[in-house]
């Protein structure tokens, strides 16, 4: 009944009552669609935005079922069904990271999964990156680079490309049988190379600074290879690193930019991730994650060579970013 009642509620603030009204009493099914169609339409809705809706919901979902990696839909889903710029995009996807992120790392720092040490060595040179990165390099960055044969090589070609394959190196890493083994021996004391995870947290910040990615498919084996700790440590702790730096890269970096910030859409899409990651960590605990992250590898693969080949044109569009 309760359900019942919150999707006449739903309906309602998208399609006017009156029109509510009129299709229950309609039996034609081509004129009902047709009436929700448009009404959709006059309410500001369109089908592109509720699909958008939809898939940060199950941007959240992956994130909670299969941890590391989830989060990496939010830029092609805010490009291509939001249609939002692609610089525009990596800023907002380092807010929706940080805060579905930081929502995620609640429950592990409840069990203790966090190694704090590990995230302040790996965490602080990363965090620093991203700031100079969303600060200086972007704003810097020509929105023309370079011409060949009448194609224009511009900064959000540039991003979205270089987005796309980073994409491809993570479906990579999801595809594979893991060969990173889990330190059952872990006594929550890491012992690691000082510069070697220095210079990693130095390139994921770098990397998240230019297309406003997580990272989690690079952080965790790195937690595990090479700071030893348990696969269950290396979650929570990656999960506080990619929190922190995307936010403060955010706030740091975008925000006193001046960028302007749709903040009715940015809290709209976040909320509607976060009840996916916390749904998904329901769910994690009784569908396995490693089952499902090759098929979402696949996903993200497919996905990536088509946001390639669309954003140079392949496919008969108009090439290039927004």
């Amino acid at each position: 009944m309760h359900t019942s009642l919150f999707a006449l509620q739903l309906l309602q603030t998208a399609v006017p009552i009156d029109t509510v009204t009129a299709l229950v009493s309609d039996s034609n099914t081509a004129h009902v669609a047709a009436q929700v169609s448009a009404s959709v339409g006059d309410s500001g809705l369109t089908w592109l935005t509720i699909f958008g809706y939809v898939g940060a919901l199950l941007m959240g979902l992956s994130l909670g079922l299969i941890g590391g990696g989830g989060s990496i839909l939010t830029v092609p889903i805010l490009v291509k069904l939001f249609a939002i710029p692609s610089v525009l995009s990596t800023a907002y996807s380092l807010f929706v990271v940080g805060l579905t992120s930081l929502v995620g790392s609640v429950s592990h720092i409840r069990m203790g999964n966090v190694h704090w040490r590990t995230a302040l060595v790996f965490g602080a040179p990363s965090i620093v990156t991203v700031l100079l990165t969303r600060k200086y390099v972007m704003p810097n960055i020509p929105d023309l680079l370079f011409t060949v044969g009448g194609f224009e090589f511009t900064k959000a070609v540039a991003v979205l490309i270089l987005f796309a394959i980073l994409m491809v190196a993570a479906s990579y890493s999801m595809i594979k049988p893991s060969k990173t083994t889990e330190n059952t021996d872990s006594t929550g004391d890491a012992n690691f190379n000082y510069p070697l995870i220095l210079g990693e947290g130095l390139l994921v910040g770098f990397v998240t600074g230019l297309v406003g990615a997580g990272g989690g498919f690079l952080i965790i084996p790195v937690l595990v290879l090479m700071a030893k700790l348990s696969m269950k440590q290396a979650v929570g702790t990656s999960l506080i690193i990619i929190a922190s730096k995307s936010l403060i890269g955010f706030f740091g970096g975008d925000l006193k930019a001046g960028n302007t910030i749709d903040w009715q859409f940015l809290f709209i899409f976040s909320s509607i991730a976060v009840v996916g990651i916390l749904v998904g960590s329901q769910l994690s605990k009784k569908i396995p994650g490693n089952k499902l992250k090759p098929a979402f590898g696949w996903m993200v693969l497919l996905l990536g060579i088509y946001m390639i080949l669309d954003t140079l044109g392949v496919f008969g569009g108009a090439a290039g970013g927004h």
